[in-house]
């Protein structure tokens, strides 16, 4: 299992996932809807989160469907009670899946931070019908910030804050170059209609989507200040220049990749 630096047991968990929804959810439903995603489709849902895309696909496949929802941890799916939705407490790199079963696998922001990436995609495939879609949706970092609307020295200590997060995600065994992988990683194990598009938003201080940021930070604070990397004054700076309507930062570029068993 992997040890995965943003451990979503915890508090900012709620903010995190309420900004990946926001910012990330008409992306997925996007290429979902591209798909084809229809009525009577079973679906597998990996790494499912607060459950907003596992609740579109249960409304999208209907009644004659069914959406396996998993996740290590999914406490913060309670929502999802519909008859067509089952919920599983599952690791995806070692317990098993059923096979040759469903029509679409889908998993955002999953694989990349798993060591065992590879291992865990080979059982999505594996858990495909034949002609069934998988969807992967992955971060590609280093993404630089970029502030805008701030002074040059805030804008200093905004990069260096997000430099700090980032590699200490990328120290709990993510690899930050996965999302520019996964096509080339589908081609070799035989898929077709593989494509891959990427997504990328400027976020205005005090939306929604900037405050993935500071989830990010409060869950990492403790961290960053240990590794020597920032300080608890940079830490202040960078909570509150995200509430700063003058400034603008990039998002995270997310590639969402699809191709056919």
């Amino acid at each position: 299992m992997s040890t995965y630096a943003l451990d979503n047991t915890k508090p900012q968990t709620k903010q995190r996932f309420a900004s990946l929804e926001d910012s990330y959810d008409p992306v997925t439903t996007r290429h979902l809807e591209t798909i084809g995603v229809g009525e009577g489709w079973r679906c597998l849902e990996v790494g499912g989160g607060g459950g907003s895309i596992a609740g579109w696909l249960s409304r999208r496949v209907g009644p004659t469907g069914s959406v396996l929802v998993t996740d290590i941890e999914p406490k913060w799916m309670d929502g999802l009670d519909q008859p067509n939705v089952e919920v599983r407490v599952h690791d995806i790199v070692n317990d098993p899946l059923p096979e040759a079963t469903f029509d679409l696998v889908h998993a955002r922001l999953v694989l990349v931070h798993l060591p065992d990436r590879h291992r865990a995609l080979d059982s999505m495939l594996r858990a495909l019908r034949p002609g069934g879609w998988v969807l992967i949706e992955e971060f590609v970092q280093p993404s630089p910030l970029d502030p805008r609307g701030v002074a040059p020295d805030e804008a200093a200590c905004l990069q260096r804050v997000a430099d700090a997060i980032v590699a200490l995600i990328a120290e709990s065994g993510a690899d930050m170059d996965w999302g520019r992988q996964v096509y080339g990683a589908l081609r070799e194990r035989g898929c077709t209609d593989v494509a891959a598009e990427g997504f990328f938003q400027l976020w205005p201080g005090g939306s929604t989507g900037i405050a993935l940021h500071r989830a990010n930070c409060d869950q990492l604070a403790e961290r960053i200040v240990a590794s020597g990397r920032a300080d608890p004054a940079d830490l202040d700076t960078f909570r509150r220049l995200l509430d700063d309507p003058a400034l603008t930062v990039n998002s995270q570029l997310l590639i969402s990749t699809r191709g056919r068993r």
